[in-house]
């Protein structure tokens, strides 16, 4: 990413990524959330240190995916219940497919299960290796798979749905045997199953909702779905959006019905507009904004529209 910033922490229409993973686990009514930070800690615990929900836990040294989740372990001592594990960099997730991961990993007896997606570009995903009877032998990376491989298109985002107590003593086991000297999570998967223990599937990730970011080309590439996103679900809802191109709209933004946005308008934060309003052409609302049902809002009158603060 090129940053001092905490990867996390960069913004997509206007929140962070890290706001959309925990949106989606809060839809869901997870009571607990165990957040793994290291790079650019401070920043991101004094984002989220007023949410009773989360609990932060360091990871001091930066070893793999594995061994982030091994330190979470203290944390859940005791605990027999499901866990589902995801990555902070992925802000299109959605709520509806951790659904379906949990349906499917109740319903199937698994100790782990996982949320797969079918990808004509699969570069850098790991590959869901299966046998002849379709069952799951386990993940490969990238950078480990061979050229047979790599030709695999059925990937793994990092959707996981374990049996706590099954994620914890199979970690246990994983070795840092690859290119990277590194404790793969996926790893735990291969344990879980020589083992004698079921791990299951459910194709259920869209090729979309599995892009993460690693550099600012993603994050253009992701910012561009969500706000496509938050356009199409406004317009879904009664509000017309004349040219959704030239249009920005941050996803907190709540718009009544019948209300027409111009082109070249844009809509920062928490912003409430009412029923029946016209916002633009050439109209910028900043956080706080809350416009009255039936107002015209246009660049030739904005002094009066632009933020509780009057800024």
């Amino acid at each position: 990413m090129k940053t001092k910033v905490a990867k996390v922490l960069h913004e997509v229409c206007g929140r962070a990524m890290l706001d959309y993973v925990l949106d989606a686990f809060r839809r869901l009514g997870v009571a607990k959330m165990y957040l793994v930070v290291g790079y650019g800690k401070e920043q991101i615990i004094s984002r989220y240190a007023r949410c009773d929900d989360i609990v932060f836990v360091e990871q001091a040294e930066r070893k793999g995916t594995g061994h982030a989740v091994m330190c979470c372990k203290e944390h859940l001592a005791g605990f027999e219940g499901q866990c589902l594990v995801l990555c902070g960099d992925m802000p299109l997730i959605r709520a509806e497919t951790l659904d379906k991961l949990i349906e499917k990993h109740g319903a199937g007896g698994a100790a782990a299960t996982l949320a797969t997606s079918i990808m004509e570009d699969q570069f850098g995903y790991g590959r869901i290796v299966r046998d002849a009877d379709g069952n799951i032998k386990g993940i490969v990376e990238e950078n480990e798979c061979t050229d047979e491989e790599k030709r695999i298109t059925e990937v793994n985002p990092s959707y996981y749905c374990f049996d706590s107590s099954v994620l914890f003593e199979a970690l246990e086991s994983i070795r840092p045997d690859n290119s990277k000297g590194e404790y793969y999570l996926t790893d735990a998967i291969a344990v879980i199953i020589a083992g004698g223990k079921k791990v299951s599937a459910v194709t259920a990730v869209s090729p979309e909702d599995a892009i993460g970011v690693n550099d600012r080309r993603q994050l253009g590439i992701i910012s561009a779905i969500m706000r496509r996103r938050i356009q199409e679900r406004l317009m879904a809802g009664g509000v017309t959006i004349v040219d959704p191109a030239t249009t920005w709209i941050d996803g907190r933004a709540e718009i009544g019905v019948d209300t027409v946005i111009e082109p070249f308008t844009y809509i920062e934060g928490n912003v409430t507009v009412g029923e029946n309003c016209r916002i633009g052409p050439f109209a910028c609302l900043r956080e706080g904004s809350d416009i009255e049902a039936g107002t015209v809002v246009s660049g030739d009158n904005m002094k009066s529209f632009v933020g509780k603060d009057g800024k």
